[in-house]
């Protein structure tokens, strides 16, 4: 079978290889087989019987065999119809199916429910099946199951369903055993949930590609047995509860507060988070406000402190205010709560409390011919060859930084990269990242008074094209953007906004203004750029925004708040 590398960025021996999708039929099977190589190897010490049980079945089924199950792994749910099961690589289905059967990988007679039979068949396969007990067989699917569903009740095998209904299913139904075994040996191949084996594809043909990390065995995304299931158990109770099961249940089947492990913690916050804010909408104050107390989502204290201004808690929503701003657990906190210690203070009758002084940015105030987009509007009105616009919301500076520190950002930590198909480190958004790299930072931030910045920036451009960053949006920067951006920022001003980006990576790299200006040809020793926050008709600047504009003005960098309204609006012609 031909595969190619997955990982080709910087020339280095690939780590793993993928199938050629385009000219392997069968490149699925070759990545699955690399999967379970790869977790086999990095993760002997801690797999547990039933995985090594699987790994070992499926290894010894015939080819057609082993295509056939993943082909059902890689498909939604566990019950599939054998009449769609049919793959011109593999064969025979029934042939192919025979061997799962045998190693008890498929169950050949599951028990079917109502539910599961409507989700399977349709509409007029299912009024063939029960034409005999539906008295208007006309109607829609949802009003046929709502129709059938007080008399047939309970789950049936094919055979049973045939012998109750008088009529056989249209295709006969099987059910894939192992998807549970398969959803954790993906869990330990990329350390989550959220990707898909597509992962693969997408960088066999060039869609995604990845830069080159060592790993070693520190770099595991699990080190302990118990972290597997630690995370298998937050991620079975977040499923629990967006289908609808007993909040009770589901806070029962928590774990507890995991003291030995952040990220897990943080996942196990989110969860609470997300019950408390569904307790909060219902009314169910008090169960929120201990919820939420609970939790240490980032959120999680300022809706505590809401919810018990409702209560009419206000000494504990004040404490949590104060304590809010003293100790923030970001900006976005610390700016909230100065909003609501004021209303406090009035409701208690206190003294009204210090408020800081916002820095406010230059207005400018445009009356231009209506647009569909008022950014390209306010970008086509003031540019000139002189002083170029460009549009920048959120990339340039998050690019700057990403290609400066490019080496920080992919430092191969313990913890930070475990699989070959990762655009960032896993730990990006914790508190422990930049703590954790703040020397590999330094150094790349000290080549802004070095000098040696501008070639730095550029080499990394050249080099990384293309490839996925957590920083770098390659479609927004281009070699004019990226020659006139290193001519015109101040590397002070560069420093300073890559020092408040890791400060809270997760708010910081968004609320950016809209619009930047260069002035190329200013003398020596002035500003030479003017970045512009566009605001139409209506809108308001939002709390991230004010946050970066009140920055930008603490360190003297020109800020402009451009208000749009429309000529037509104002009765010109």
């Amino acid at each position: 079978m031909n595969s190619t590398p997955a990982v080709t960025s910087s020339g280095d021996t690939p780590l793993l290889s993928v199938a050629d999708s385009l000219n392997d039929p069968r490149y699925y099977l070759v990545n699955f087989d690399n999967v379970l190589t790869w977790v086999s190897e990095r993760y002997d010490d801690l797999l547990d019987e039933d995985e090594r049980d699987f790994i070992a079945r499926f290894q010894a089924l015939p080819v057609p065999s082993r295509a056939l199950l993943v082909r059902m792994v890689m498909r939604k749910g566990e019950l599939f119809r054998i009449d769609r099961l049919a793959y011109d690589e593999i064969g025979e289905t029934r042939a192919a199916l025979a061997p799962l059967v045998e190693h008890a990988l498929v169950d050949a007679r599951p028990d079917l429910t109502l539910d599961q039979l409507f989700e399977l068949f349709t509409r007029d396969e299912l009024v063939g099946m029960f034409r005999d007990h539906l008295p208007r067989p006309r109607d829609r699917k949802a009003l046929l199951k709502e129709a059938l569903t007080p008399v047939f009740d309970q789950a049936l095998t094919f055979d049973g369903w045939h012998s109750l209904t008088g009529q056989p299913l249209t295709s006969e139904v099987v059910r894939l055993t192992v998807m549970a075994v398969c959803e954790r040996l993906r869990l330990m191949f990329f350390g989550n949930l959220r990707q898909q084996f597509s992962e693969f594809v997408l960088a066999d043909q060039g869609i995604y590609r990845f830069e080159v990390v060592p790993f070693t065995p520190e770099s595991r995304a699990f080190q302990r047995r118990e972290d597997i299931e630690r995370y298998w158990q937050i991620h079975d109770c977040r499923e629990r509860f967006d289908a609808g099961h007993d909040m009770d249940e589901v806070l029962a089947a928590l774990p507890v507060r995991l003291e030995d492990s952040l990220w897990l913690e943080a996942r196990r916050g989110r969860v609470i988070y997300a019950i408390a804010r569904h307790c909060e909408r219902q009314g169910e104050l008090a169960r929120a406000a201990g919820l939420y107390a609970q939790s240490g989502h980032g959120e999680a204290r300022i809706r505590h402190i809401r919810v018990l201004e409702q209560l009419a808690e206000h000494d504990q929503a004040l404490a949590l205010c104060i304590a809010a701003q003293q100790a923030p657990t970001s900006e976005a906190e610390r700016q909230q709560a100065a909003r609501i210690q004021p209303r406090l203070h009035r409701t208690l009758g206190l003294e009204k409390p210090p408020s800081e002084a916002e820095t406010s940015a230059r207005r400018c105030d445009l009356i231009l011919p209506r647009s569909g987009c008022v950014e390209r509007a306010v970008r086509g009105h003031l540019a000139s060859p002189e002083a170029p616009v460009f549009y920048v919301e959120n990339t340039l500076i998050n690019a700057l930084f990403g290609l400066l520190c490019w080496e920080a950002i992919f430092a191969p930590l313990p913890g930070a990269f475990f699989h070959p198909f990762q655009s960032g480190p896993a730990d990006l958004m914790r508190p422990e990242f930049y703590p954790q790299r703040e020397q590999h930072f330094m150094r790349c931030l000290a080549r802004l008074e070095e000098g040696s910045w501008r070639e730095i920036i550029v080499q990394r451009y050249r080099e990384k094209q293309g490839i996925q960053s957590p920083f770098v949006h390659w479609g927004a920067l281009d070699d004019q953007l990226l020659a006139l951006s290193l001519q015109c920022l101040p590397p002070a001003h560069l420093r300073c906004w890559f020092e408040r980006l890791l400060t809270d990576i997760r708010a910081n790299r968004a609320g950016m203004p809209d619009l930047i200006r260069f002035y190329p040809h200013a003398p020596e020793g002035t500003l030479r750029y003017e970045m512009i926050e566009v605001k139409g008709p209506g809108d308001r600047l939002q709390d991230n925004q004010k946050r970066w504009i009140a920055f930008c003005g603490r360190h003297d960098m020109p800020v402009t708040v451009c208000h749009v309204r429309w000529g037509d609006d104002e009765g010109m012609t």
